[in-house]
């Protein structure tokens, strides 16, 4: 059986929030939560775990996403942009969403590893 959830990422450096010269790096990431399977889903809550450049891990749990707990319909799909801080040029976030299904069964999503940095940081 495929994932009934998939999740596309895109990231953005917020290069007019950020202050490199005090080790502040802002990043944007834009997500899309999409429905492949046959029911309803509710997105409960989130766990992230962020590890900056130095290898330091920051772990971020919380109700919904952005102030919601999104119902996604089957075939469609919600999208949402929220930022974190880093004190590095790079770092990779990964984690998953705990989303419940029509009949009240809870599962999780997977949220694969995605790199935050810089342009031109990485080669």
């Amino acid at each position: 059986m495929s994932e009934p959830i998939s999740i596309d990422v895109k990231t953005d450096y917020l290069d007019h929030q950020s202050d490199p010269d005090n080790q502040r790096f802002v990043f944007a990431y834009h997500i899309t939560i999409s429905n492949n399977g046959g029911e309803p889903v509710k997105l409960l809550s989130r766990y992230w775990r962020i590890t900056d450049g130095d290898q330091h891990v920051q772990e971020v749990e919380g109700q919904g996403v952005v102030g919601e707990q999104p119902e996604i319909e089957p075939g469609d799909s919600y999208s949402y942009t929220s930022g974190t801080v880093l004190p590095s040029e790079v770092g990779i976030m990964e984690g998953y969403y705990v989303m419940q299904n029509a009949s009240g069964e809870q599962f999780q999503a997977p949220i694969d590893a995605f790199t935050l940095a810089l342009p031109h940081a990485l080669h």
